[in-house]
């Protein structure tokens, strides 16, 4: 399994794993993709899961570091993420 650790999250050679699912994931997702698209389905949910969850670390240190986040940050992030905007915000330094 040390060979699993030199990869970064969506990066190396596919493996078959076992996971368990609820019946009703399963038939989403079967229902979406079929039966041939189900395992890239999976890991492309697995890969976001992987990304939100290092960004929820990330915004907790910055917090702990820096205080919470203001509104205007906030909104310049949101716009930055929908495309509408640069960011607006000043860079805090």
């Amino acid at each position: 399994m040390s060979a699993e650790a030199t990869y970064r999250p969506g990066e190396g050679p596919t493996a078959n794993v076992s996971v368990s699912l609820h019946s009703g994931n399963i038939a989403a997702v079967r229902a979406r993709v079929g039966k041939r698209g189900f395992s890239a389905y999976v890991n492309a949910a697995v890969q976001r899961q992987i990304e939100r969850d290092n960004l929820a670390e990330l915004t907790a240190a910055h917090e702990a570091e820096h205080g919470e986040f203001s509104q205007a940050e906030i909104d310049a992030a949101r716009a930055l993420l929908r495309g509408d905007a640069d960011g607006g915000v000043g860079s805090a330094a």
